[in-house]
């Protein structure tokens, strides 16, 4: 059973896939600026999973492409939506293992340490939740800017998806 915190991540996966159901491959990587297109910021959680679980969790690095071209700070781009989601699927499937293994002991345990900076793996797993909303609101912003109508206007089934859980 994963923990508690680790079925909520998979919730905000899911909400943030459920805000893009029906977008176009154009709207996808339509620019309304200052924001990044929708597709690039499909690529930046790939990455910031990938950078969290993948190289900091296991040290093994799936797909190069991805911290290149969708890290903090990196260039906006348009990816096609088609290869933003492939990146998104094949990093999120690859860290599913390494989640599961995370134990109250584990998310409480350092997982950075440098002269500049420290932090455990659960405050890294709560940044990877907020992340998700971040660019959720963000996204469906950019599709209200694109003239999308009807779209979500709230969060899913969270009593029968990712209810509370006392760990």
């Amino acid at each position: 059973m994963a923990h508690p915190l680790v079925d909520q991540l998979r919730f905000s996966r899911s909400e943030f896939k459920r805000a893009l159901e029906g977008l176009s491959d154009e709207d996808a990587v339509a620019r309304v600026l200052p924001a990044n297109s929708i597709s690039w910021n499909i690529g930046h959680l790939a990455w910031q999973e990938q950078r969290y679980w993948l190289i900091r969790g296991e040290t093994r690095t799936l797909r190069e492409d991805v911290n290149k071209r969708f890290a903090y700070g990196a260039e906006a781009s348009t990816p096609a939506l088609a290869e933003a989601w492939a990146a998104w699927r094949e990093i999120t499937e690859a860290s599913d293992p390494f989640l599961e293994t995370l134990t109250t002991e584990k998310l409480k345990s350092n997982a950075v340490e440098t002269k500049e900076f420290v932090t455990s793996w659960g405050n890294l797993l709560q940044r990877m939740i907020y992340h998700y909303w971040y660019h959720a609101g963000e996204n469906m912003g950019i599709r209200q800017a694109l003239g999308h109508t009807g779209l979500q206007d709230f969060v899913g089934d969270i009593d029968n998806e990712a209810p509370y859980k006392p760990h």
